[in-house]
């Protein structure tokens, strides 16, 4: 099939849009990369058996060498056969081998044994190779952007209005922050991922049958893998769902960052606020019939796709539902599971791009701060006059705002004027004027904490990586 001849807009638009991005992914989210996982698995399993002497090691090596052989293709064909996609994997790899060896393929597993194992095995190693590092690269843009605009003075906004001064550092610091933890609770959820092989309803009937403990079977076949059992094993057929469940739900939570920080954006674009734009690409087309436009599409695209995938999260906790020791609801719909990281790692690499392209209006930033100078004073001087005594300090400058509509003078006017406010405007301390006297000398601790957080999360960042290397 070519690839415009694809259903879903995510392989012909988006991850079959960008080679060099498909190709980072490709070996864990794609059906071949798949059907690599699961013959790994099975050698894996060969080779354990080997290990207790089941089977000679010549046997494993031999195992080993088919499984690289293997081919989705061949899998895929065979499955047309029998209607079975382990069996015809098993099938495959069998073919490949001598007689003597063919009875050790598969031996003692079901086909969740495989499933599982390799569907924990693949997203350990997205997760470890693909997204962490997509994540640490955008923290890192974002640490930059954040230093460079840590002094840069921004008004603050809660309910869509002008509320108080900060820098837009402090602003990109937030992000920064929820980014930085969500990627530590993804590389966490990553490394938890487990793997199983207990056999036809979990309770190890077949490996009994040849050893004392299976359990320690289980483990050092898992070993081989770098991967690790349940923490207490128990009677089912499948992999406890709620490892997956705790990684699908870390993407989720980390997605929503990522739309959350893309609206934020997304408003600051707006023309009547223009705090940030796109660096002017004479080969960009904003409008069909509009030559001026230049729109934000990056950041609505990382909006639109977090709508369609965000509620996959629903379809996992579903899956987390099965009959007794095994049903196959799930088998379908947790395949789509790699469709959210994909589509999130997508949204990753559409966002640090629009950032190399970001065009931060810092002067625009300040006309916008100027326009609310004297409303901005209003919280300083309630603070203040109460911090020094004054008990009805709040109503008091509430009556000065309905003066600055009545008399037209300016708030700072009339605050100086104030013969109930003077005996306290007397106490005021230097710094304290000067927080008064213009909103860029009230944006609190936004610089400090800027490059507080920046600090955090360099550090956090570097233990992260250096994590990976490990041994």
């Amino acid at each position: 099939m070519q690839l415009y001849e694809a259903v879903s807009p995510l392989d012909f638009r988006y991850y079959g849009g960008d080679e060099t991005f498909m190709k980072s992914l490709l070996p864990y989210v794609s059906e071949a990369g798949y059907v690599t996982y699961q013959a790994k698995v099975e050698a894996a399993l060969t080779r354990t058996l080997a290990n207790y002497g089941v089977c000679s090691s010549e046997i494993a090596d031999e195992v080993e060498q088919a499984v690289e052989q293997v081919t989705a293709e061949a899998v895929y064909e065979e499955q047309k056969r029998i209607r079975h996609n382990i069996r015809s994997l098993v099938n495959v790899i069998r073919s490949k081998i001598s007689p003597e060896a063919r009875p050790y393929v598969h031996l003692f597993a079901t086909s969740a044994d495989i499933l599982d194992t390799a569907t924990s095995l693949r997203f350990k190693a997205l997760i470890e190779n693909v997204i962490v590092p997509d994540m640490i690269a955008l923290v890192k843009q974002l640490i930059v952007l954040a230093r460079e605009h840590a002094k840069t003075p921004q008004i603050g906004r809660t309910h869509g209005q002008h509320a108080e001064p900060i820098t837009f550092g402090y602003a990109l610091a937030l992000y920064i922050s929820r980014l930085g933890s969500r990627t530590e609770k993804i590389h966490e959820a990553g490394q938890n991922l487990r793997g199983q092989f207990s056999g036809a309803v979990g309770a190890f009937n077949g490996l009994a049958l040849i050893h004392d403990n299976p359990e320690q079977i289980e483990r050092d076949f898992l070993e081989l893998l770098d991967l690790k059992p349940s923490d207490t094993h128990t009677s089912t057929q499948c992999v406890e769902p709620e490892f997956i469940s705790d990684l699908a739900y870390q993407v989720t939570a980390a997605y929503t960052v990522l739309a959350n920080f893309a609206d934020d954006m997304r408003h600051l674009y707006r023309t009547e606020i223009a705090e940030v734009g796109r660096k002017y690409n004479p080969k960009l087309v904003g409008s069909s019939t509009m030559p001026h436009k230049v729109n934000p599409e990056a950041y609505e695209n990382i909006k639109s796709l977090w709508k369609a995938f965000v509620p996959r999260m629903q379809t996992v906790f579903m899956d987390s539902i099965l009959e007794h020791q095994r049903d196959l609801t799930n088998s379908a719909s947790s395949r789509f599971l790699t469709e959210l990281i994909t589509a999130f790692d997508y949204s990753i690499y559409r966002l640090r791009r629009a950032l190399d392209e970001m065009d931060v209006k810092v002067e625009n930033m300040q006309h916008n701060l100027d326009m609310s100078a004297e409303d901005t004073i209003a919280e300083p001087i309630y603070l203040l006059m109460a911090y020094y005594g004054f008990p009805d300090a709040y109503d008091h400058t509430r009556k000065l705002i309905g003066q600055v509509h009545q008399t037209g003078k300016s708030l700072t006017t009339l605050l100086w004027e104030d013969e109930t406010f003077k005996p306290f405007l007397d106490k005021l301390t230097e710094p304290q004027r000067e927080a008064l006297s213009s909103p860029t000398n009230y944006i609190g601790a936004s610089v400090r904490l800027t490059h507080a957080t920046c600090d955090e999360w360099e550090s956090r960042i570097e233990n992260l990586t250096t994590s990976f290397d490990a041994p």
